[in-house]
């Protein structure tokens, strides 16, 4: 197992330095799912929903979301990505939303945290849209689903 890379010898939280790293094209994937009730997704699906496009709300806001992942996770880098994707999928018999982002740059650290934090606010954004219609929706099972490139190589869950 590798050690914590932003804890320095003092064990004092620190931004890594990433000065010395090779530029080289990095890319990840994360997923997140939103578990609601039939009728809270037939809203969604049939465009009845009082809040507008509820899955064109919550991707523009994965994307925003990546993009500002430096200003709310206090150790991460600030970066310049190149693509985000974020893709929601209904899943009628699961009964929710599927949600997977994609994050990619040339590069001198990974974007791990940039697909997660946009998986992660799509899935947000869209309990937001639709807590007026259901409360006990449940968001889980976010997680990395794979990442390429960097020095500690590729990673598939």
């Amino acid at each position: 197992m590798s050690e914590l890379t932003h804890i320095n010898a003092s064990g004092e939280a620190n931004m890594v330095d990433v000065s010395d790293k090779a530029v080289t094209v990095r890319e990840a994937r994360a997923e997140a799912w939103v578990l609601m009730a039939e009728q809270t997704l037939a809203l969604i699906l049939n465009g009845q929903h009082h809040k507008g496009d509820v899955f064109a709300t919550a991707r523009i806001a994965g994307i925003m979301a990546a993009k500002k992942t430096a200003d709310l996770i206090p150790l991460c880098h600030p970066l310049a990505l190149s693509k985000v994707e974020v893709q929601l999928t209904p899943d009628t018999d699961r009964g929710g939303v599927h949600i997977e982002s994609y994050c990619k740059l040339s590069g001198q650290t990974g974007v791990e945290m940039e697909a997660l934090t946009a998986a992660s606010v799509a899935a947000l954004t869209i309990y937001d849209m639709c807590k007026a219609v259901q409360k006990d929706m449940r968001i889980e099972g976010i997680r990395l689903l794979e990442k390429r490139g960097g020095k500690s190589g590729d990673f598939t869950a």
